[in-house]
């Protein structure tokens, strides 16, 4: 059972909205991608919808990893399932950040994939039925 406790309660009660960030839709190919399961920002999405506070939606559109159609019907769903979501955001997947992972001396770890482009976003934003 998720629980919140009181600290986090009292701030909740002065917030006028929360971006929710959901890495991935699919628990075990969100572990995959971030190390963790999606099972608490997901529950926690639900506790903010079940106590009416105002919520915006991001997804960061990975292509290859965050895209798959079967991935975006299931986060619609999800989302359809929330009562107080305002706002859905696609979040396009750029690799800005490469150069302060080389010159950290790391290996990025998306090195591989492209970065998404419009028709990436407005695929996603028709199946996820959103403007």
């Amino acid at each position: 059972m998720f629980t919140i406790n009181d600290n986090v309660k009292k701030l909740l009660s002065l917030t006028d909205l929360v971006l929710l960030d959901i890495k991935h839709i699919n628990p075990e190919k969100c572990k995959s991608l971030v190390g963790y399961s999606n099972k608490l920002e997901l529950e926690f999405a639900k506790y903010l919808s079940d106590n009416n506070i105002a919520i915006w939606i991001r997804q960061v559109l990975v292509p290859g990893l965050t895209d798959d159609e079967e991935d975006l019907i299931a986060l619609r769903n999800f989302i359809n399932s929330l009562k107080t979501v305002q706002k859905v955001e696609i979040l396009p997947y750029h690799d800005l950040g490469k150069t302060k992972w080389e010159k950290l001396g790391l290996i990025y770890p998306l090195t591989d994939i492209r970065t998404a482009n419009n028709e990436d976003v407005e695929r996603a934003k028709k199946i996820l039925n959103i403007k």
